[in-house]
């Protein structure tokens, strides 16, 4: 079922020092239909941007909902993060192990805040759950991976939340496809735009927020300055290359 994140709808995350954000690809599946949204939010301290099955994503967002909120019940406070995505692991993995249920058919880039700080997590239908810094997945994911790899640094962990959203919304931009015949068929050959573009912010006195349409424009009216809207963000394609997204050693 990990072809099933390749073959979705690209999806990237970022983090600093106070913050962390992720950009989704919002596809439609014809010309006269609406997009279907990738980014959800779970709880005020976080949300998911998802690559895969949409279907499976929203069953595993009402799970993820409802532990955020008997937590809360109980315990008077937010659930910390780590928490959840240990929890959320052993939800994937039980699926391994019996043959009456199939494994998720998606991937999830986690934002989250707690006291601990900023955090992004990526989960994958196996049970694994590494935490990043940053990282993308979703198809033509390799290309947003290369420029975070290659932009990511000092400068990244101390960058103003407009900067975070740039940064995501250039990695985003070069795992979009302006010339496949799929993707014209699609709606989805003209660049990142406020209709297929969607941001997610969480962090230091930030609850979370989704970002769509006219708010999310005046970002990708400076994306369209720079020249940077649908060509890869710098002009480094990266779509073959093998190098490993950024990970945190934990």
């Amino acid at each position: 079922l990990s072809l099933t994140i390749t073959e979705g709808s690209a999806c990237v995350g970022i983090r600093s020092s106070t913050h962390a954000v992720i950009g989704a690809l919002k596809r439609s599946v014809s010309e006269l239909s609406a997009h279907q949204k990738k980014i959800l939010e779970i709880d005020a301290h976080v949300g998911v941007g998802i690559a895969g099955l949409t279907a499976d994503a929203r069953t595993l967002a009402k799970w993820m909902r409802s532990e955020c909120l008997n937590h809360k019940y109980v315990y008077g406070t937010d659930m910390p993060t780590g928490r959840l995505m240990t929890d959320l692991a052993d939800r994937h993995q039980r699926t391994t192990q019996t043959y009456v249920r199939r494994p998720y058919g998606v991937g999830l880039l986690v934002a989250s805040y707690d006291k601990t700080g900023p955090h992004l997590y990526q989960t994958c239908p196996s049970g694994n759950v590494y935490e990043y810094y940053a990282s993308a997945i979703g198809a033509r994911s390799q290309s947003g991976r290369t420029y975070l790899e290659k932009h990511y640094g000092d400068s990244v962990a101390d960058a103003s939340v407009d900067d975070l959203i740039m940064h995501a919304l250039r990695a985003l931009a070069g795992c979009v496809s302006t010339d496949d015949k799929e993707a014209k068929a699609k709606g989805n050959a003209e660049g990142l735009t406020a209709d297929n573009a969607s941001v997610g912010i969480v962090g230091q006195d930030q609850a979370f927020r989704l970002m769509e349409g006219a708010e999310l424009q005046p970002y990708l009216d400076r994306l369209e300055l720079e020249g940077g809207n649908g060509n890869g963000g710098d002009g480094d394609g990266g779509g073959d290359d093998d190098e490993a997204p950024t990970k945190m050693e934990t």
